[in-house]
């Protein structure tokens, strides 16, 4: 049995890249800053609350990104810890370095 807190191998993370792909650039784009900051340490429970989130609409995700919507308003079978954890994952600000200019 594969336990939820190990780290996703690199087939089934090249999947989810792959599965992640969207039809709005503002997705994409949030998903692609996701996969920089997080990809080396994505768990697998991790990974299953973004294949979760995956199967939702364009505007539904990306409304739940920007919180316009919650999980229960989108979609009560998402309001699991896995997919409220990859959603605060998502919505984490970037961190400005010291040495980066505006």
């Amino acid at each position: 049995m594969v336990q939820t807190s190990e780290l996703v191998d690199a087939r089934d993370l090249s999947r989810l890249k792959w599965r992640c792909r969207r039809g709005l650039l503002e997705n994409d784009i949030f998903i692609e800053r996701f996969f920089r900051r997080f990809e080396s340490s994505l768990t697998v429970a991790q990974s299953q609350g973004l294949s979760a989130l995956m199967e939702l609409s364009d505007n539904d995700l990306l409304d739940l990104h920007l919180a316009r919507q919650t999980l229960a308003q989108v979609n009560p079978d998402l309001e699991r810890e896995d997919v409220r954890e990859v959603l605060c994952m998502l919505r984490k600000p970037l961190e400005r370095q010291e040495n980066e200019t505006l």
